[in-house]
């Protein structure tokens, strides 16, 4: 599952691949707490074991993809 994250006065966003047993319902439950103002970081962990925080005033969106919409390479992949 890939995760990408929009941060205010950044021209590029931020890309996390979370390992494959990544809950995305879970994900999802992290990122709205931090939209409700209920947490001041979102804290996400790649697959590689690194952790990667983000301070909530910063964030401008997030996007979470599943592994199971494959991957698009090439020009004209639909």
């Amino acid at each position: 599952m890939d995760v990408r994250i929009g941060i205010s006065q950044s021209p590029k966003e931020l890309v996390v691949e979370l390992p494959d047993d990544a809950d995305q319902e879970k994900v999802v439950a992290e990122i709205s707490a931090i939209f409700d103002g209920t947490k001041a970081m979102l804290w996400l962990s790649d697959r590689k074991g690194r952790r990667v925080g983000v301070p909530a005033a910063q964030l401008s969106y997030v996007e979470v993809s599943s592994e199971t919409e494959g991957r698009r390479v090439g020009f004209g992949a639909q």
